[in-house]
């Protein structure tokens, strides 16, 4: 027994409790809903992977549910309802808890639904239970690979009611679901505030470059305004246009050289800026072998396929293979970081252009005709001072947001007996 209870007692617990935690079978803290929608006017429902609920307008743009609905399943605040389709983060499906007053209701065929017992459970601790995926681990050991009925898993209710639940006081369960909640209502907030600096560099780098066809933005500093139209030119005046090459793969004498080098293997590396790291470093020996070029600090790079128009500046000099184009600015005429803005304005067009079948492919020929529209080089700076100064907030908050989706995740893992004590 005191085994038993050692087990289910997890790593961190708030001071003023120190009861025993039991375990119980869901069915003891939830009966099953199987009431109808009917004739009532409920609001068709379907559920996002890691997100919950979501009415099928918010989700789809439209409601499918037609004639279906009145064989729909009734929700009510605080019921759940269990997918029982596999995501990628939720292979065994997922349990979302449904939190609006509004009539609700849910398909019949892939949702299984149930209703807790407030005085056995708080509602908020047991879905931050289902979040740490508790039913996943139960249900997989009934589930074989491949058994699915029309796309669905295939999960009895009673396997799934048989889920064994850990379980403190409920005064215990409210201080952890209260914590949790604060947690994740500040991850809420950080992750507003990142999509409206994503969404206020968008707007701004249309406002601060010519749209199509024009020559002047629609944004310009004060010091500029005065200072005429932008040009167009072709970008090989502006700079020296340049390409890469792959070292013989079979040759290990040409890897590992401490020369870094762009390849494929980067791609999720650009479109962030600065490139000071990559996958793969070749050597000197490797630089000869297939006539590269080690292109300086500064270099502006851009994929032309496998992540066709996601560009980079080189924070070190680097050597790239041959799927990737760069720019090596001249000097007073074209702002390296000023280039990579344009390039990133006009991702759209490199994706939109590209052809291949198996890889979409932007050809060479494209790049040496290529034509941007530069004002002057003081104003080209100016601009990408205040879009870099933007994308460091946006850096920060990005951080932030992970930050605080790790210590929740940490700190969830040990206010919960772990899945090992669970099993035990």
């Amino acid at each position: 027994m005191k085994d038993q209870l050692k087990i289910q007692t997890p790593k961190l617990r708030f001071p003023k409790f120190h009861d025993a935690w039991d375990e119980v079978p869901l069915s003891v803290l939830a009966v099953p809903i199987s009431d109808r929608a009917g004739t009532s006017e409920c609001v068709p429902y379907t559920v996002k992977s890691g997100v919950g609920l979501l009415s099928q307008e918010e989700k789809l743009g439209r409601t499918i549910a037609g004639k279906s609905l009145g064989n729909y399943i009734r929700l009510q605040k605080d019921d759940f309802a269990y997918n029982k389709s596999a995501t990628k983060a939720f292979p065994e499906g997922y349990i979302a808890r449904y939190f609006d007053d509004v009539k609700a209701a849910v398909p019949n065929s892939i949702f299984t639904c149930f209703r807790a017992d407030p005085s056995k459970v708080d509602p908020a601790y047991l879905d931050f239970l289902f979040a740490s995926n508790l039913h996943g681990r139960w249900l997989r050991r009934f589930l074989t690979i491949g058994a699915r009925a029309h796309g669905s898993l295939n999960v009895s209710d009673d396997d799934l009611m048989a889920l064994p639940v850990p379980r403190p006081s409920l005064a215990e369960q409210r201080e952890i679901a209260a914590c949790l909640t604060s947690l994740t209502e500040l991850l809420a907030t950080a992750g507003r505030k990142l999509e409206g600096l994503r969404a206020h560099r968008k707007g701004l780098m249309q406002q601060l470059f010519p749209r199509p066809g024009e020559s002047c933005p629609r944004l310009r500093f004060p010091e500029f305004r005065d200072a005429g139209p932008w040009q167009e030119k072709r970008l090989d005046e502006l700079a020296k246009r340049g390409t890469g090459h792959t070292p013989n793969k079979a040759a290990t004498e040409y890897y590992n050289g401490g020369i870094k080098w762009i390849s494929l293997a980067d791609s999720s590396r650009l479109d962030k800026g600065l490139i000071s790291e990559t996958a793969i470093e070749i050597s000197q020996q490797g630089i000869n072998n297939c006539s590269a070029v080690l292109h300086p600090a500064g270099t502006v790079v851009l994929s032309r396929d496998a992540g066709v128009g996601k560009s980079g500046v080189m924070g070190l000099s680097m050597a790239v293979s041959q799927h990737f184009v760069t720019w090596t600015c001249h000097d007073q005429r074209l702002s390296n970081w000023f280039l990579y803005y344009v390039l990133q304005l006009l991702k759209p067009e490199f994706e939109s252009i590209a052809t291949g079948s198996t890889i979409k492919t932007i050809g060479m020929p494209f790049f040496t005709a290529m034509r941007v529209t530069v004002p002057e080089f003081g104003e080209q700076q100016r601009i990408a001072a205040c879009l870099g100064s933007l994308d460091t907030l946006i850096v920060a908050a990005s951080r932030k947001l992970e930050g605080l989706r790790t210590h929740k995740m940490g700190l969830t893992h040990r206010l919960f007996p772990s899945p090992a004590q669970e099993s035990a």
